[in-house]
This record gives C-alpha cells, sequence and structure tokens, in this order.
C-alpha cells in the first residue's frame, strides 16, 4: 500500500548574522526511500542541496522551500522559510549560541513634534526567528508584533516609556526602556538659521593725497577677504577708493544684497565721527575735509536695511575722533527697526584706532584680533565681544583704544552660518553674475615669439582691483640664450605699492614655492580703466648665430579684468576725468620688476600708527550755522545709484 507523503516537522525561519553557518531541516514520511531538493525563488535548485538538511553560509537574505518526492513520481513541498541576514554589530553574540534571541540593535529615545511621525526600531538574532512584542508604559500594544514600531501622527498621548519583548521557543528577553517625548509646537526649539547667500564689500585706503600714508590696510583687506571665503561669502576687496569710486562701488554691493541675505562691509583707512555720524575718508579727500568729500557709514547701514537682509554688519578699523564739535547736527534720518544690524568699531568715540607696524607686517590692532575669531561658528557679537577683550589686553593700545558694538541682533545669527538657496535660485543666478563680472581673471596665454622662444602670461587678483601679471619663459628655442622678460601695459596703470615697505608687503602676498616667474608687473586702481587694458611682453635674448642682443615683442589684449567690467567710473566720470589727469601730471609710470628687484624688510620694534586723519582746524570766524550737508538730497542721490 502505497501511502501519502507526509511532512512532520516543516523548516523553520532564521534571523541571523551576516556568514553565519546555518542549518535548514525537514523531516517527512512516506513509502519507501524519499528524495530531497531544497530550492530558492524562482525556482532555482539549490546546489547540493539534495537531503533532508540544508547547511548554507548566509550571505544575504533569502527565501528556501524543499520538495519531497519518492518512487512513485508523488511529491510535496514544505513551507517557505526565509533566512534573514542582519548586517549589524554581532560582537555580543555569545560564541556558542544556540539560537536564543540576542538583541542587536536596540531602540532609541526620541522627541519628536506633535503630529509628526515617528520611529522605534529592534533587531534580533535567533533561530528560530525570535517574536516582537512592543510595549508603552508597561501595558503590549495590540498588533504592534513586527521589529519596528512606527507611528504616522504623533499625539500626546504616545508619550511614554517604550520597550520590546523577544523571544522564540528558546527563551525570552527584552530591551531597554526608552522615552518617547512629544513636543507642542511651542515648545520647539528654533530652527537652525540659514542665510540664502553671503556678500562682503571690503575696501582699505591707505595712500592718501592730503592725510597721512597707512599700511596696514594691505595685509588687513588681503587677509580678511581670504577668511570671509572660507565662510562663504562672496568677497570684492578694494583698495584706495576716491568718494565717487566709494560710492559707486558700495552702489554695487547694495544691488548683491537681498531678503534672507547676509552683507557684510569693512572699511580699514581713516575716518572721524560728526554729530553722531561716522565718516570714512576716502584718498581725495581735500585738507580740511567735511562731511560732502566723505562717505557717511550710516548711509551705508540705511541701504542694507532697505534689501530687506537677513544680517547687516559694518566692521570699521578706523578712529572716531570728533570733528567740527561746534557744529549744528544735520538731520539723521532714523534707521528703520528692522533688526539683525551690527556695528563693530575699532575703537570709541572721540578715540583713535591704530595699526602696528612691525617690519615687513603691518595690521590694524582691531583687524587683527577680528581675523583671530571671525571663523568661529558663534554669534556675531560674540565674536567681537573676544575681539574687545583681546585687544583690551593689549599693552601697545591699553587705555587708548576700546572696541565698541552696537547692534539690533534679534536672532543669534553667526557669520558662519550656512547658506541655503532653496525658492531664491533667481536670485541667486543674478547675484552670481553680477559677483563674477567683479573676480573674473584673464586666461592664461601661450605666446609663441619668432625666435621659438615660448613665453606663459598669466595673472592672480591680490584684491578686486589689483592684479598681477606673470610672464615666465616656458621654451627657450634653439637660436637664443640668456633670456630676460619686461611687462608694460597701456594704458599705463600706476603702480600704487611701488612705495619703500608696501612693495615688499604686496610681494609677500604674489610669490609662493610654487610659482616663481621670470618677471611681473602690478596693474593698480583697475576701477579707472576706461578702455581694454594691452599687456606688452618684451624678450630681450642674445641670437646665438651672431652673438647680438636683440628685442621681440608681443601684446596681449585683456580686456576689463576685475572691478574694470564694472564700471565704477561711471557714477561721476567728469570728477573721475580731473582726478585721473592729476594722478597721471604725478605718476611715475608703470614698470615691471624681475627677480633680481625683490628686496627683504629688515624688521623693526613694533609701535602703533594712528588712523586718525590729520585736519587742518576751521577758523572760528568762518563756521556756519547751516547744516554742513543736505540729508535728504544726498539720501535721494544715493537712492538713485541704485
Amino acid at each position: 500500500m502505497i501511502r501519502d507523503i507526509v511532512i512532520v516537522l516543516h523548516p523553520v525561519c532564521v534571523c541571523v548574522p551576516v556568514n553565519h553557518k546555518v542549518t535548514l531541516s525537514v523531516c517527512a514520511e512516506g513509502t519507501g526511500i524519499l528524495n530531497y531538493q531544497w530550492f530558492t525563488v524562482g525556482e532555482r535548485e539549490v546546489p547540493g542541496g539534495i537531503t533532508a538538511e540544508l547547511t548554507i553560509r548566509a550571505k544575504q537574505t533569502q527565501l528556501f522551500v524543499c520538495r519531497v518526492s519518492d518512487h512513485f513520481r508523488n511529491y510535496v513541498f514544505s513551507d517557505w522559510v526565509k533566512v534573514k541576514v542582519l548586517d549589524v554589530d554581532k560582537s555580543g553574540l555569545p560564541v556558542h549560541w544556540e539560537g536564543e534571541p540576542h538583541i542587536a540593535v536596540n531602540p532609541k529615545p526620541q522627541t519628536v513634534r506633535k503630529g509628526a511621525k515617528f520611529t522605534l526600531h529592534c533587531l534580533a538574532f535567533g533561530i528560530p526567528t525570535p517574536h516582537y512584542q512592543w510595549y508603552r508604559n508597561g501595558q503590549p500594544l495590540l498588533d504592534k508584533t513586527s521589529d519596528t514600531l512606527q507611528v504616522e501622527c504623533a499625539s500626546a498621548d504616545h508619550k511614554g516609556s517604550y520597550l520590546c519583548s523577544v523571544s522564540n521557543v528558546l527563551a525570552e528577553t527584552w530591551t531597554e526602556p526608552v522615552d518617547v517625548d512629544i513636543e507642542q509646537m511651542d515648545q520647539l526649539p528654533p530652527a537652525a538659521l540659514t542665510a540664502t547667500d553671503k556678500v562682503a564689500l571690503l575696501i582699505g585706503n591707505l595712500n592718501y593725497s592730503n592725510h597721512p600714508v597707512l599700511m596696514a590696510p594691505i595685509m588687513d583687506v588681503h587677509e580678511l577677504a581670504n577668511l570671509l571665503r572660507q565662510l562663504g561669502f562672496r568677497v570684492v576687496s578694494l583698495l584706495d577708493l576716491t568718494r565717487e569710486e566709494m560710492l559707486a562701488a558700495i552702489n554695487k554691493f547694495i544691488q548683491l544684497l537681498d531678503r534672507g541675505v547676509y552683507g557684510l562691509f569693512y572699511y580699514a583707512g581713516h575716518g572721524y565721527e560728526c554729530a553722531g555720524r561716522n565718516y570714512l575718508v576716502p584718498v581725495d579727500a581735500p585738507q580740511p575735509y567735511r562731511p560732502e568729500n566723505c562717505v557717511c557709514v550710516q548711509r551705508v547701514m540705511l541701504s542694507m536695511q532697505q534689501r530687506q537682509t537677513a544680517l547687516s554688519v559694518i566692521l570699521l578699523d578706523t578712529c572716531r575722533k570728533w570733528y567740527n564739535r561746534d557744529c549744528i547736527p544735520s538731520v539723521i534720518m532714523p534707521l528703520g527697526p528692522s533688526g539683525n544690524t551690527v556695528y563693530g568699531y575699532a575703537t570709541c568715540e572721540d578715540a583713535e584706532a591704530f595699526e602696528v607696524q612691525d617690519g615687513g607686517k603691518s595690521t590694524g590692532i582691531f583687524t587683527k584680533y577680528l581675523n583671530a575669531h571671525i571663523l568661529q561658528s558663534e554669534k556675531v557679537t560674540h565674536v567681537l565681544e573676544k575681539v574687545s577683550e583681546d585687544l583690551g589686553r593689549d599693552p601697545l593700545v591699553l587705555g587708548k583704544q576700546v572696541v565698541e558694538i552696537k547692534h539690533t541682533l534679534k536672532e543669534p545669527r553667526s557669520l558662519a552660518d550656512t547658506v541655503r538657496t532653496t525658492g531664491h535660485t533667481r536670485e541667486l543666478h543674478l547675484r552670481d553674475v553680477c559677483w563674477r563680472q567683479a573676480n573674473e581673471l584673464p586666461r592664461k596665454k601661450q605666446l609663441m615669439f619668432l625666435c621659438g622662444v615660448e613665453v606663459e602670461v598669466s595673472f592672480s587678483a591680490l584684491f578686486s582691483n589689483v592684479m598681477v601679471a606673470f610672464a615666465t619663459v616656458k621654451t627657450t628655442g634653439p637660436r637664443a640664450q640668456d633670456c630676460t622678460i619686461s611687462l608694460s601695459s597701456t594704458p599705463s596703470m600706476e603702480d600704487l605699492f611701488s612705495g619703500p615697505g608696501r612693495s615688499e608687503e604686496m610681494d609677500s602676498l604674489l610669490f609662493t614655492k610654487s610659482r616663481n616667474p621670470d618677471c611681473f608687473l602690478r596693474l593698480c586702481a583697475l576701477q579707472k580703466l576706461t578702455e581694454s587694458l594691452v599687456i606688452k611682453v618684451d624678450l630681450h635674448y642674445t641670437n646665438m648665430d651672431n652673438g647680438l642682443r636683440r628685442t621681440e615683442s608681443l601684446t596681449v589684449d585683456i580686456g576689463k579684468p576685475l572691478v574694470a567690467s564694472c564700471k565704477l567710473h561711471r557714477r561721476n566720470h567728469e570728477a573721475t576725468a580731473k582726478r585721473k589727469d592729476e594722478a597721471s601730471a604725478q605718476s611715475m609710470g608703470n614698470i615691471s620688476c624681475g627677480k633680481s628687484q625683490l628686496r627683504k624688510t629688515l624688521a623693526s620694534p613694533c609701535r602703533p600708527f594712528t588712523r586718525k586723519a590729520e585736519c587742518v582746524p576751521k577758523v572760528a570766524g568762518t563756521r556756519s550755522n547751516e547744516p554742513e550737508e543736505n540729508d535728504e538730497n544726498e539720501l535721494q542721490e544715493y537712492a538713485l545709484c541704485h
């Protein structure tokens, strides 16, 4: 009599770590000798799986089934079983583990916003696969019997202590209890503050026509610009601007600001305070200076506020000595109550700000400590407080200079806040185009002379209005030797930093171990450029055929590089043209420098030097009782520039 095949013991599901050895078994009864064949999903036979027991090395989660047959072509299949493989830490698994539940992943405590979704996870090894039961506050949760507990909409009822029971036929174990807190909307911590963009304008004035010349703004502006770039700012840095150029640059800067943007304006140079206002002294300010010859800081801040910036910061490394104390105060338009504005003054009212000249490096004391702290991810006012503390301990200015901070900061915003452009991509693109216009360098050029010498001309920006052209001989050719190069430009751009001391500071910014050119040419005051800039490369060499010294020349038209393309000179063309004529009459020309002309500056003792612009006092009989400026008119003029 032929009996039906009956499986009396089906294989069981298991949950094991990666590479664990697993044995699946089936027990069946029937007539005669029974045959076995194990399969995986897709009716694929398992190689070698032809016995009642299947031993595998678990690599990944798989399903298995066993077919049991006899010689009479009868067959039955076992239940499908899952070999679940967890790629998690198994360090706590006993060496001689026999399959009892072992918790590999415990649930974690959570703080959840009301109405939000939350999930608790518990993963355990076990042979057979463990059974899960979740509990809240000691009570079992109905139908919560998987390794994951998920709540779609958290409410106050879901607050409590959660744990999970894990069991199989061998044993039962429990997770550690974890707390889930449900926050009401008014309890939520504030979202991380972000900016839609970050824009900075840095101006350093040092080569004054009618006031003492300064040294430190070169290094101060250069180092601060590099630090701000690390914080994600788009930086435009300018040196030696006239009043019209300063107003034009500020106008371009204001155009880059918008809702949600962080704007930072920094100035290093001469300045003063009058009737509660701070004035920045341009390089062309006459002697004695008047407010109409300078730039009013408060108007810069007002324009920044009108662009609805998320953070407006003005940092002034300049003196605040009172000037014309007896004059009738001008009408001051109050700043709007928009908040998030910060002033960082290098010194307090009616006091001077100092710079230190130490050998080849000069720095404003305020900017020295500002640069030391500015990268910190702290509230901007906290950063300035640290600057104030460090400067207050400096013996060079003890009792002479104290930092002053004014602000309406209503949120803990930091210069290190991240930039998120979601929803502002169009505005970001427009700012990007405008910013790139002031920072675009000419491409590297390869020049081949008739004598076979190849010269590479490259460019580097020290500031947005100061560029350096480098020339390097790449190959000398078969007929040339003793090659030297000289560079010149048309129109001739005056090198404002060729004087003693300044040239060394500029050169320290130019050269690195990787850059060793044969010749370089500094091109300063690019904001005055009204036509394309042409670089002339003169190659001097000895002809090996006849021993004669010869010269060949090639030119490179580089257009209007960097800030020259912004046409800052257009704001007041006549005034700019007049100053250009005066400057060209005094210019010593533009001569390129070879390697032999680089000099090393000898160190000298540190000494503080004031940034106060010396002014000839007015004659008492000529002082007017009229306001020194028409605030409303200048505000209108400023608005027209936007």
